[in-house]
């Protein structure tokens, strides 16, 4: 792991039925409000820790879709006509659920990792958002303990693809510095998957949900929110869930970029932000006195 300055890198995982090249399209606004806010040096507001500015990748997860696999109303129509892949699919017509594939996915995150790290964060959208959490979950102290205690209890193994090159107790990739979940949830709540959240999720998380997401509901995103040990932040920090006016998309209007921007600065800087768009937990974007 080179200590040479270097950019602020961040892992982008798309949603279900996306891909890596839509989800980059479908960002381009957050990427460029992103890139303002952290320029290379000399420029004001650069990260003195990664003064070369940022970098983005954007993954396309292994499971291609055909339209069997895709249930109504969770893909956008533009979507459909594209080639379409998830990082898991979903069975079982409620909860708790199963995830069939899940394993591929997880496997080739960690290739993404192995072979395109180090990265310092990860941003996800909707299935990404929950795959978001499990990425920087996994990639925890602890978490291996947790899942061969659970494993007994009818959970799923450590997956063999995060261990990494030096030895059992190795992981492949560091703990992420920060992970961002847009209209993500929590994974399904059967027993299989406890040990992802349980103990709860230590790496510093925000939130992005929907008010009028019809896709994935407040109660579901909650969950993940929930899951995570800070939850909706800490009192005079940086808001962890932040709720925008708006469906199940990913928002690009200052009141909601401004939050992100401020939550990567404390994070990364491992101290308060107050800069560009700090808010008091679980604040309403219609309230934070930033304009549209």
């Amino acid at each position: 792991m080179s200590c040479q300055p270097r950019k602020l890198r961040i892992l982008m995982l798309h949603g279900f039925t996306q891909s890596g090249p839509l989800f980059e399209v479908k960002t381009k606004a957050l990427k460029k409000a992103l890139e303002k806010a952290f320029p290379p040096a000399p420029k004001a507001g650069h990260l003195k820790s990664h003064p070369e500015g940022l970098e983005f990748v954007y993954p396309t997860a292994p499971m291609r879709l055909s339209y069997t696999d895709i249930p109504g109303g969770v893909a956008e129509p533009e979507d459909l006509r594209e080639e379409a892949y998830g990082w898991w699919k979903r069975r079982g017509d409620s909860e708790p659920y199963l995830y069939d594939g899940l394993d591929e996915g997880l496997k080739a995150l960690a290739q993404i990792l192995r072979e395109e790290g180090q990265f310092d964060g990860v941003i996800g959208f909707s299935q990404g958002g929950s795959a978001a959490g499990m990425l920087a979950a996994l990639l925890e102290p602890g978490r291996r303990e947790a899942f061969e205690a659970l494993e007994a209890a009818g959970g799923m193994g450590f997956p063999r693809s995060f261990v990494g090159e030096d030895g059992e107790e190795s992981v492949v990739h560091p703990q992420m510095k920060f992970a961002v979940s847009y209209s993500g949830f929590g994974a399904s709540r059967h027993p299989m998957y406890r040990a992802f959240y349980e103990p709860k999720i230590a790496t510093p998380m925000q939130h992005f949900i929907g008010s009028v997401d019809t896709v994935v509901s407040e109660e579901r995103a909650m969950q993940l929110v929930n899951s995570c040990v800070d939850g909706k932040g800490m009192e005079g920090g940086v808001s962890r869930v932040v709720f925008h006016p708006g469906g199940h998309f990913l928002p690009t209007q200052k009141a909601s970029i401004a939050p992100l921007i401020a939550f990567i600065r404390e994070v990364v800087n491992g101290g308060p932000a107050t800069e560009n768009g700090s808010a008091s937990k679980e604040e309403s974007v219609e309230d934070m006195d930033v304009p549209f």
